[in-house]
């Protein structure tokens, strides 16, 4: 492309800025080539003119499109140059805080000063086994890479760490080696991987300090090499040191510190063991409180110390070694604190003989006092001449003395690092080594010493070895990919080197000056000046003589030569070396001897008689050491060659440490240091190298799927993608060179994707403009129809509507015409019936005006009579009054005498609840009564009402008729008499009305008197009732109180039973977690040695009672005694000697003796009552009826009949207990007890059996002869009555007589009847009675006792109450269940008595059919019993479910059922056959009372079980078929061991098969234990097969296809970890995943496993799968996009079809996919707005806060037309989520296993009816 295509308008640029380093900036108008101004407008909408210059200002960097800004990787982007790599940091460090990112080969990491939650194991697991670019950048993968390529290429690798101080390379490097020790661990018990992170405490607090730029700053080099087996695992370690700054121990600049350990000895100093150190505060030593500040913020000396002793003792340095070490260290702060006094010359000095740091210094150490006070102060000169000892000055001294602190401290570090090495070190082969190098970084400080110049000269070195390493990797990339090879320019230091290191460099130099006698820094540097001035590298500074510059690859550095040579020569006197020598402590002299016989290799013959002091008579000068000729510049470049040889045999890793700033703030970015370091580092070298040639690269198939939208339809039929993408980049780019095709991969020149990108988005905008053109389209035209539509619907009804409005006009004008004809018509009618009415009207008032004038005249005489009427009404109510309220006082003080009383009588009654019960209910029945009644009165009333009315109406018509004919008499006749008896007429007829009158008033105050009274009499009832009432809901509420309470205290009794169960969970969790250890420790117990498995049982007597419950056969206790027929069926079942001895048979019959007595007694009772009552009535025996005698004679002939079957029974017990007692006493032999036995069981047979039939016989036929003979009576009786008979005929009044007598008779014996039904109804009425009193009496007990628990319970507390409720509750559950029993066993004897009936009659018609010859003699009578005796044997004799072997033949049963077994072979019988079949041969052993054979069986079967398991450790079938069977045969020793609680669903024939003799409690246990073992290694093995397909299948396969979208990748995704000519995860499918998961539970379900332990399983690999993708998602920026949620979100929907087919959705399994389930909801849904940010919160409940933010800063956007989620969402996010509290997790726990429970499930399967296969080979198995 031009430079005018490229700065066009809107195109984004990158302009230098002073504050921050790059500016970005747009442009706003086109730009012509050549022009000198380019306008841009800043994002702060500023407007910039830039001014552009060939040399001086280029134009400005471009800024890569949205889409790439956050990349993983840097060579990702599509400009590569050092704004854009800043800028993509910056991005990635601000705002998802992200501190690792990947540049090429390099990981860049950024100390966030802040503890992350990204270094848990769960995190290592996650990274483990990974490929470099799946996940997002990180310390582990860089780990993992070097792990996989010393497997995979077998060479050993390198991990270069390095940085600045306070970059955080120390962190790096141990998260490295942890992430080792880790993955790598020891396959013995070594514990080598612990004792390697031990020596980092170790090293970290002798090695390092803090400074003004970190707290815990490495001040030496170290190379760590881990070494591995051929199994790659660790084996040891070996640590090299490089330059420890020894300068440290006597000076620190301010606010920097000393080592750490001095501090942490200082701060431990109170512990009994240190006070002979005589140590105080770090303060008062001068070695420690130069700094002026002895405390770091956030750290404990003293808990680090104690980890310090910790990792000592781990590595195995012993107690006294550890404190010799101590005593050193505390020597050299009492060493500084020495103070040396100058003498008056200026030229000597001395130290105070009572110098107590001295005297310290000289007692740890363990030297002469006088010697070291001497010699401190003193040195001794040798010439060839003579020797002599010359003064030393105050200063001299003091550099003496700290030149001998530094000296012993440097000792002492390479003695720990030496024993470090020694713990670490392994006499195994070492197969392959990875070495972690934690290297200072480039150093420039204002001023810059001999040991910034020895770290700059060591980076030079790595810096080169970088170089050609990356410029390595390049031309083999292109190489492997056929490109063709062009020499790319890279920046080559090897100058710079020679500068320092080659002959007559600077080294050189220096060593040569330190061998001048009287050699100077000054002299040194103008050698410098002299001989070097002509090197481009090297210049002379314009001010000062006493410095030289040296330009590194990094920066311009100045350093000076004050203190250059005395740091090289790092000299310390001999008289001083010597004194320590012959310290009287062994370490401390070793520390020095060691160092000796090292350096001194030239004469080994001198080091004999070191110790013995020989002058010759001319002394002769001492030969120089060579150690001591050796400079620290000579050693320091050694080792650094050995350590470049190390490296370049290595593959290396490059992890780059960069500080963000120097306040040592939190996630603070200052871009001016970043871009110091960056290119210090060479981060941005890589970049340019990778930029000068083709820097972007695209695989085949990406970028089709990329930049296929470029492409035309043509070109898509084309089937070879290779020529399809050929073809299309020739289309776009013309240019040949900016792109070039390799085998697999298209190479790109920088700036190339970004113009695809260009491309593919004008594309896009075009598609996107053409799409709104027609959608915006069809919007408008369906708009224009609507319109249309409405129109027309408008037109319409707008025609409607005038066309109703002319209908309505017509209409309302025919309604008019109608309305004025009827008006019309109404108003003529109105006034014909006005003037109607008014003609009415004058009618009327004439009539009654002369009507009135007659009543006025009547009226007169009427007042007068009702004047004497109510006068005398008056005087007699007045009279009537007085006596009835004399009366009424009268009443009224008796009455209220008695209502006292009852008063005082009801408050006692009414103190009960009985009372207000009964009264509440009464009040309520007489409420209605009265209710009635007055009803009923008010009824009455008015009925006389209207009799009063129909009477008063009649008179009045007399009255006025009487009146009438009154007149007409006056009118006709005026005789007076007839006048006067009207009027008599009259006034009596007045006179029965006034008396009417009166009744009625008397009647209506009597019934409004009883009114009131009844109405008051309602109103007391009523308040009464109201009372109750609220006494009654004061009750309600008190019992709902108490039962609200009740509730409460439940539900707080079930949330305690949920805790408990929590806890319950917990504990078994643990308990399953120990097992999983315990079989771990087991197989390395295997590995060793062979296990012994002896396990013990416990095992009851065989000779115990037959009562107990575990006794070999089952016995009866005395409370459950049967019947004879169950003793002697009890006999057969038990066998002859156990009979014999058990004496239940005994006691049955003896129950069944006295059960025949009580019945005896208790007939003999009812009996003589009857007799008794026969005598009281005087009943005489004609009376007696025939049903009553017969029933009378059947009784008694029944108690014969009982007595003498009693005498009977004693008899046979007597012989049986004779025929015992002999055999006891003469122990026959077995075949003689045999037939005693058979004698003694025939006679009780014969016996029980003839006693029945003769017992019914005699008592059927003696019942019949008593009938007969009544029968006979009575039939002569009226023989005798008929003969009789015809002497009455002869005469009419006998027969009259007779008659009367019979019809006498007849009425007295209905008399008699009558009585008797009375008396008998009376009986049973008073019965009835005395039980409903009785009733009554327990129910008031009841309530009482009621009363009284409710009164205890409300005294209690709530806690008591829910205790005393529940056992309440439990005892009456008891007694009911107790009651339950009674009547079981009732129904039960019934039945047997019932069997025992059925058994007689059978016997009976069989005899029927035996001929009458066969029953005649008793010899032939037993046969027949021993006949069907013998058969029943033969029924018991069937299978038994029991399998018999001989001992020999254990280990053949156990080889051919568990050892060769294959799940092939019974795949076909009854699952779980090896279960029952062992079970079977365990029946056998205790029924056969064996204890070893049962104990061996079990234990072999164990051992056994274990053994397989451990050989096909991997095998899913073999792990499936045996935790199948061991929880089977776990199952049926529960399901037959005999205890009820397991036998609640077993059949009558599986209870007969419990187990007999052996509690087999603790194999249970065992075996319970074993399954959990198995259990475990089932899923071990499950997800070991699943874990290489949950990536792949669940985020990466396309399940719907072209949905997810391609971005460009960085070098990571194109790394030799990732091998693409293997099958890789890639090509699992999400078919393939549950293809196998359906294989697993079919593999299961074959097997017979239980279907709750299937769905726990599943359960479990379901947590799995969300845990891996959780986790996967959680660290891979490539799949946090909108599709892969939408993949995600269908493929987990497959998942839960798959479980609702396979029935299993209740299995808890989909509960476990929640969290992945609202991670992919998270990354479909809007992230914008405030309402979004709420909506996040409500529907991530399954994810924590640190889970949602992750996902949320790692969201990506696959092109640009979608958003980046804001910072400011994600800070509304997290403050939402501040509430929650949630556990700071970030990464799911993989290896978390939920405990496994294994419910009981009793089999259906009768073992009598098994059949085992013959394919098995088990002949020698016998059935039982």
């Amino acid at each position: 492309m031009s430079v005018n295509e490229l700065y066009s308008k809107y195109t984004r640029v990158w302009i230098p800025d002073p504050e921050d380093v790059w500016r970005a900036a747009e442009i706003i108008k086109d730009y012509k080539e050549g022009e000198p101004i380019l306008h841009l407008k800043l994002e702060d909408e500023s407007l910039l003119e830039y001014r552009i210059g060939l040399k001086d200002n280029p134009l400005p960097f471009l800024r890569n499109p949205d889409i790439l800004v956050g990349e993983n990787d840097l060579t990702a982007l599509s400009y590569l140059h050092e704004p854009a790599v800043l800028h993509n940091l910056k991005v990635r460090f601000l705002e998802p805080n992200h501190i690792y990112t990947y540049c090429g080969i390099v990981l860049v990491a950024i100390n966030p000063y802040d503890q992350l939650q990204i270094y848990g194991e769960e995190v290592i697991n996650a990274y483990s086994g990974q490929n470099m670019g799946d996940m997002d950048p990180h310390i582990f993968a860089v780990a993992e890479e070097a792990y996989k390529q010393m497997a995979r290429d077998e060479r050993n690798q390198s991990i270069i760490v390095s940085g600045e101080s306070g970059a955080g390379k120390t962190v790096s490097a141990k998260y490295a080696m942890r992430f080792f020790a880790t993955v790598g661990g020891s396959a013995n018990d070594t514990n080598v991987e612990e004792k390697v992170l031990a020596s980092s405490p170790i090293m970290e607090a002798i090695g390092n300090a803090k400074t003004t730029r970190n707290d815990n700053s490495s001040r030496f080099g170290k190379y760590i090499q881990i070494g591995f087996d051929r199994r790659y695992h660790i084996i040891g370690a070996n640590m090299r040191t490089y330059l420890l700054e020894k300068s440290r121990v006597v000076f620190q600049a301010e606010d920097e510190r000393n080592y750490h350990i001095f501090y942490q000895l200082c701060a431990s100093t109170s512990l009994p063991e240190f006070k002979d150190l005589a140590l105080t505060s770090a303060e008062e030593f001068i070695f420690t409180s130069q700094g002026e500040n002895i405390f770091i913020e956030g750290v404990n000396d003293a808990e680090d110390f104690k980890k310090t002793r910790e990792a000592f003792t781990l590595l195995g340095v012993k107690e006294s070694n550890q404190s010799s070490i101590f005593r050193i260290i505390a020597s050299i702060l009492h060493l500084g604190n020495v103070e040396i006094c100058s003498e008056r010359d200026g030229d000597s000095c001395h130290i105070s003989r009572n110098d107590p740091h001295l005297t310290h210094f000289c007692r740890l150490l363990g030297v002469e006092l006088e010697q070291m006070e001497h010699w401190l102060c003193h040195r001794k000169l040798v010439t060839t001449s003579e020797t002599y000892v010359k003064n030393m000055s105050r200063k001299q001294a003091a550099n003496a003395r700290d030149a001998l602190a530094k000296h012993i401290y440097a000792h002492m570090f390479d003695w720990i690092v030496e024993h470090v090495n020694k713990s670490l070190h392994t006499s195994s082969k070492q197969h392959s080594f990875i070495g972690v190098l934690d290297i200072y970084g480039f150093e420039t400080f204002e001023i810059n010493s001999f040991e910034q110049f020895c770290i700059n000269y060591a980076n030079e070195k790595l810096q080169q070895q970088f170089n050609q390493h990356v410029f390595k990797l390049e031309q083999e990339e292109y190489m492997k990919e056929q490109i063709p090879w062009t020499l790319i320019d890279f920046y080559d230091n090897q100058p710079c080197i020679d500068l320092i290191e080659a002959k007559l460099g600077i080294l050189d130099l220096l060593d040569e000056e330190c061998k001048v006698p009287k050699g100077t820094d000054q002299n040194w540097c103008q050698k410098l000046y002299d001989r070097l001035s002509s090197s481009v590298h090297f210049q002379k500074p314009r001010m000062s003589n006493i410095s030289f510059i040296i330009i590194h690859f990094a920066d311009k550095v100045e350093y000076q030569c004050d203190g250059f040579l005395e740091k090289n020569r790092d000299t310390v006197y001999e008289e001083h070396i010597n004194i320590l020598k012959a310290s009287k402590f062994q370490l401390v002299a070793d520390l020095f001897q060691d160092s000796n016989k090292d350096g001194s290799s030239s004469t080994s013959s001198s080091s004999k008689s070191s110790r013995i002091n020989v002058r010759s008579a001319k002394p002769t000068p001492k030969v120089p050491n060579k150690e001591h000729r050796k400079t620290v510049g000579h050693q320091f470049r050694s080792s650094l060659h050995l350590l470049m040889e190390t490296l370049n045999a290595t593959t290396p890793h490059y992890v780059r440490c960069i500080k963000p700033n120097d306040e040592k703030e939190a996630f603070s970015f200052d871009s001016r240091r970043a871009v110091q370091q960056l290119r210090a580092c060479g981060v941005l070298e890589t970049i340019r190298i990778s930029a000068a040639g083709y820097p972007s690269r695209w695989t085949y198939p990406d970028f089709f799927n990329r930049y296929r939208v470029l492409m035309k339809k043509s070109d898509m039929t084309v089937g070879d993608k290779k020529l399809v993408c050929r073809n299309l980049l020739e289309t776009l780019v013309k240019d040949p060179d900016k792109f070039q095709f390799g085998k697999t991969k298209i190479f790109f020149r920088a700036g190339q994707v970004a113009y695809l990108e260009k491309l593919r988005a004008d594309k896009f905008r075009s598609a996107c403009i053409k799409i709104q053109k027609t959608v915006r389209g069809w919007l408008q035209r369906v708009r224009y129809q609507k319109i249309r539509k409405s129109a027309i619907t408008l037109q319409r009804f707008g025609r409607g509507y005038m066309a109703r409005r002319l209908a309505e006009h017509l209409r309302l004008t025919r309604t008019a015409v109608i309305c004025q004809k009827q008006y019309r018509m109404v108003r003529e009618r109105r006034d014909y019936l006005r003037v109607r009415q008014a003609i009415v009207t004058i009618q009327a008032f004439t009539r009654g005006m002369f009507t009135r004038r007659i009543f006025q005249e009547f009226l007169l005489h009427h007042k007068a009579m009702i004047i004497q009427k109510h006068v005398r009404g008056w005087l007699t109510r007045r009279k009537f009054r007085r006596a009835r309220n004399a009366a009424i006082t009268i009443q009224c003080a008796y009455r209220r005498m008695r209502a006292k009383r009852e008063l005082k009588q009801l408050k006692i009654e009414a103190r009960s609840a009985q009372h207000l019960k009964k009264l509440n209910t009464g009040m309520e029945n007489k409420i209605v009564q009265l209710q009635r009644k007055m009803d009923d009165q008010t009824k009455d009333l008015k009925t006389q009402n209207e009799q009063l009315v129909v009477a008063k109406a009649s008179l009045g018509s007399e009255v006025n008729k009487l009146q009438k004919e009154l007149e007409t008499m006056r009118s006709r006749q005026g005789d007076g008499s007839q006048l006067t008896s009207l009027r008599e007429e009259l006034e009596k007829l007045r006179a029965e009305l006034q008396e009417a009158h009166a009744h009625r008033k008397k009647l209506e105050e009597e019934h409004s008197n009883e009114k009131m009274g009844l109405e008051q009499r309602v109103e007391e009832l009523e308040r009464e009732n109201a009372m109750l009432k609220s006494e009654k809901e004061k009750m309600n509420q008190r019992i709902l109180h108490h039962s609200k309470s009740t509730e409460d205290q439940e539900s707080s009794a079930s949330q305690s039973v949920g805790r408990v169960q929590a806890e319950l969970d917990e504990e078994r969790q643990r308990y399953q977690n120990l097992l999983r250890e315990f079989s771990r420790l087991e197989q390395r117990y295997d590995n060793l040695q062979e296990a012994k498995f002896q396990p013990g049982h416990r095992r009851n007597n065989s000779n115990q009672s037959s009562l107990e419950s575990d006794s070999n056969y089952p016995s009866v206790s005395t409370s459950e005694v049967g019947d004879t027929d169950d003793a002697i069926q009890l006999v057969e079942e038990m066998g002859v000697e156990k009979a014999a001895m058990d004496i239940g048979v005994f006691m049955k019959l003896q129950k069944r003796v006295r059960e025949l007595e009580q019945e005896r007694k208790r007939l003999q009772v009812n009996l003589e009552k009857m007799e008794d009552q026969a005598k009281r009535k005087g009943i005489e025996p004609k009376t007696t009826s025939a049903q009553e005698s017969a029933d009378l004679a059947y009784n008694s002939l029944k108690r014969q009949e009982l007595e003498s079957e009693n005498k009977k029974l004693k008899n046979d017990l007597n012989e049986l207990r004779k025929a015992i007692a002999d055999r006891a006493s003469k122990n026959s032999s077995s075949n003689e007890l045999q037939d005693g036995y058979n004698l003694l069981l025939g006679q009780l047979k014969a016996a029980n059996e003839e006693l029945d039939v003769r017992k019914e016989e005699v008592l059927i036929l003696r019942t019949q002869i008593v009938t007969a003979a009544q029968q006979k009576e009575k039939e002569t009786t009226n023989h005798i009555e008929t003969n009789n008979l015809p002497e009455w005929t002869n005469s009419k009044k006998p027969i009259d007589k007779e008659e009367a007598l019979r019809a006498y008779h007849g009425l007295c014996e209905s008399k008699k009847l009558l009585e008797a039904q009375l008396q008998s109804q009376a009986r049973k009425h008073e019965d009835e009675l005395e039980a409903l009193h009785t009733q009554i009496e327990l129910l008031k007990d009841d309530i009482e006792k009621k009363q009284e628990m409710l009164n205890h319970t409300m005294s209690l507390s709530p806690e008591a109450q829910v205790e005393y409720s529940i056992q309440q509750e439990i005892t009456r559950l008891t007694n009911d269940n107790l009651d339950l029993k009674e009547l079981v066993e009732k129904l039960e004897k019934n039945e047997r008595k019932l069997k025992k009936q059925l058994r007689i009659y059978m016997k009976k018609v069989q005899e029927l059919e035996v001929s009458v010859t066969a029953a005649a003699s008793q010899s032939t009578t037993a046969k027949p019993e021993l006949t069907r005796q013998v058969t029943v044997q033969r029924r018991e004799k069937d299978f038994e479910g029991m399998l018999e072997y001989y001992k020999e033949d254990e280990t053949l049963l156990v080889k051919t059922l568990i050892t060769d077994m294959k799940p092939q072979a019974v795949s076909a019988t009854v699952p779980c056959l090896p279960a029952y079949i062992l079970f079977m041969c365990i029946r056998h052993a205790d029924y056969i009372n064996d204890d070893q054979k049962v104990h061996s069986l079990l234990t072999s079967t164990i051992n056994a079980i274990k053994k397989v398991l451990k050989k096909n450790n991997d095998d899913f079938e073999m792990t499936s078929f045996w935790l199948a069977n061991t929880s089977r045969l776990l199952h049926c020793l529960k399901q037959y061991s005999g205890d009820e609680s397991f036998m609640t669903q077993n059949t009558a024939k599986q209870n007969e098969h419990c187990l007999k003799n052996f509690d087999l409690a603790e194999y249970r246990q065992v075996l319970s234990d074993l399954s959990i073992q198995i259990y475990q290694q089932l899923i071990k093995v499950a997800e070991h097969v699943m874990q290489p397909m949950i990536v792949s299948a669940m985020l990466e396969s396309e399940s719907i296809p072209s949905l997810a979208g391609v971005k460009p990748m960085g070098y990571r995704n194109r790394s030799s970890s990732m091998d693409k000519d293997e099958e890789g995860p890639g090509s699992y499918t999400l078919e393939a995943l549950i293809r196998q998961l359906g294989q697993f539970h079919g593999v299961m379900g074959e097997h017979g496993l239980d279907p709750e332990i299937a769905g726990q399983v599943v359960r479990q690999l379901f947590y799995s799968i969300n845990a891996v993708t959780l986790n996967n998602l959680l660290l891979r920026k490539d799949v946090c996009s909108w599709s892969t949620g939408m993949q995600l979100r269908y493929n987990i929907s497959q998942m839960e079809e798959w479980l609702r087919g396979k029935n299993l959705h209740q299995s808890g399994a989909v509960v476990n996919l929640e969290p992945v389930i609202q991670a992919a909801q998270l990354l479909q849904v809007k992230k914008k707005t405030s309402q979004d940010a709420e909506a996040i919160c409500s529907l991530c409940t399954a994810l924590t806060m640190q889970q949602i933010v992750k996902i949320l800063n790692l969201y990506t956007p696959l092109n640009e037309f979608e958003e980046r989620v804001t910072v400011s969402f994600i800070r509304n996010i997290q403050n939402r989520l501040q509430e929650r509290n949630d556990v700071p997790m970030l990464l799911v726990d993989t290896k978390h296993t939920f405990p496994v429970l294994f419910p009981y499930t009793p089999s259906a399967l009768s073992l009598e009816t098994l059949h085992i296969p013959a394919n098995l080979s088990l002949d020698f198995l016998t059935r039982v």
